[in-house]
């Protein structure tokens, strides 16, 4: 069986290539700036393709002989300067990828989407995979790219494609690895002093990509998953990783008149290099709410036990 990883020299890519590589042959787009870092590591040999998702006749050619497309590429930013970059990487790219396959006669694809894509509400704490998507002041552009992106992947399988897509929340590598999802140890790192009043959700990306792979084994096609193990107050996801990271954790809650300066230091620190938070104006006041991205789906299908939060960040560090 040959498959073919789209962002597998990405966080998740790597680690679903892992995953993956006991299945079948590994097939990885690269483009030619992309370092193979997180690859270096692998066990198995990688048939690599430089080319990009906007070359139609790249794809063609080497979608040829391959029998299933995981297609983990994506931009993630949560600068609104980004909206035309993230529209030309999470939603033409796709849409190129989708069109690619059927016309290659490529039946399988798992597209890796993002909770992000499902949207929030202001007066639901809880969604799962059935939350319908409403246009929201509350969506950032990294969040509409999502959105749009996994239409095409559903768009696919009306026309023929068998789907399956998983959605996972901030997804915790090692600080090494050093990807957009695992700047949030930054956070910590450089010793804030204040922590949002909202939650966060997360997940192991090695229970993430596992999860995946058993999702693939059931033959879950024509369905969504949330890839989450649960959502928890910053205040203990921070107090945790400080604790196991030996760093001294936030302790003081960041409330409405704070929320403005917090922002705008970590904005001055990010210009000047100093810093790597990932807090900005938005994902701050996303920050301050409390929500929880539903995993039954996915735990009651796979009966899966998760990793802990101290075993994670252990790892992690």
């Amino acid at each position: 069986m040959k498959i073919l990883i789209t962002g597998i020299t990405g966080l998740f890519g790597s680690y679903l290539a892992k995953e993956f590589s006991k299945h079948g042959e590994i097939h990885g787009l690269i483009r030619a700036s992309s370092s193979k870092r997180l690859t270096e590591d692998f066990d198995f040999p990688v048939i690599w393709h430089e080319g990009d998702l906007s070359d139609l006749d790249f794809l063609d050619e080497i979608l040829g002989e391959i029998n299933l497309v995981i297609h983990a590429a994506g931009l993630v930013s949560f600068d609104e300067k980004d909206e035309k970059r993230l529209y030309q990487t999470n939603v033409k790219g796709t849409t190129n990828l989708v069109n690619a396959m059927l016309l290659a006669g490529v039946k399988n694809l798992i597209h890796v989407s993002s909770v992000s894509a499902i949207g929030r509400s202001a007066e639901l704490k809880e969604v799962d995979e059935n939350f319908k998507w409403t246009d929201s002041p509350q969506n950032t552009a990294y969040a509409n790219s999502k959105y749009y992106g996994e239409l095409e992947a559903w768009r696919g399988e009306q026309e023929g494609l068998k789907l399956m897509v998983v959605n996972p929340s901030i997804l915790l590598g090692k600080v090494s690895d050093d990807r957009s999802s695992t700047d949030i140890y930054h956070y910590v790192l450089e010793k804030n002093k204040y922590y949002p009043i909202g939650s966060i959700n997360y997940i192991d990306v090695r229970d993430a990509a596992n999860q995946t792979f058993q999702l693939y084994e059931k033959e879950a096609w024509g369905e969504r998953f949330i890839l989450n193990k649960e959502s928890i107050s910053y205040r203990e996801f921070f107090q945790t990783m400080g604790m196991v990271f030996g760093k001294p954790g936030p302790t003081k809650a960041i409330n409405s008149w704070l929320l403005g300066t917090v922002v705008f230091l970590n904005a001055a620190l990010r210009k000047l290099g100093l810093s790597k938070s990932p807090l900005n104006k938005k994902t701050a006041k996303l920050a301050q709410q409390s929500i929880f991205f539903n995993n039954n789906k996915t735990t009651r299908l796979l009966k899966y036990k998760y990793r802990e939060l101290t075993e994670t960040f252990h790892w992690a560090k």
